[in-house]
């Protein structure tokens, strides 16, 4: 996430995505702690924008299948995956000994590499539970890994402080 000053601007503030990155455009004589509340309330209006336009719970089956044919040559096959409401702290979550993934519903309005990262990272479980070597390995051929990683880390220092 990008915050541009710009000296033109004297009330307005914009949020977009360019180029994957997400732009929160404000006035330059904004003090610090209004920045980080435009900032804030621009993100949320972003991700209900997103959520909006988010794949539903088939979508979300499909999209997984996909990735663990391409990334996981098919060993990773959930019994059910969703998104989930109560997850305040974990962008994912899965039980291994069942199969089940869930995604938190925080990632809805994320850019799609974002959730396809998620999935992934989520799908690897099902394989190897830990975050050893062996589980890192499996996600080494998705190309967006430490951007995705990047992009979480940087929301959630947004949203958490």
């Amino acid at each position: 996430m990008v915050v541009r000053r710009s000296s033109r601007r004297r009330k307005t503030v914009s949020a977009y995505r360019e180029a994957g990155r997400t732009i929160v455009a404000i006035p330059s004589g904004f003090t610090r702690a209004e920045e980080d509340t435009w900032v804030r309330r621009m993100l949320a209006r972003l991700a209900d924008s997103d959520r909006r336009r988010s794949p539903n719970g088939a979508e979300l089956t499909r999209r997984a299948a996909a990735l663990a044919r391409q990334y996981l040559d098919e060993r990773a096959v959930p019994t059910s995956i969703r998104w989930t409401a109560n997850q305040d702290t974990r962008w994912g979550s899965c039980t291994p000994a069942r199969g089940t993934v869930r995604i938190s519903d925080r990632v809805q309005g994320m850019p799609p590499w974002v959730i396809d990262y998620v999935l992934l990272h989520e799908l690897a479980h099902l394989i190897e539970p830990g975050h050893g070597e062996e589980f890192w390995a499996l996600l080494a051929d998705y190309p967006h890994t430490e951007r995705a990683r990047g992009f979480l880390l940087g929301v959630s220092h947004v949203w958490h402080g």
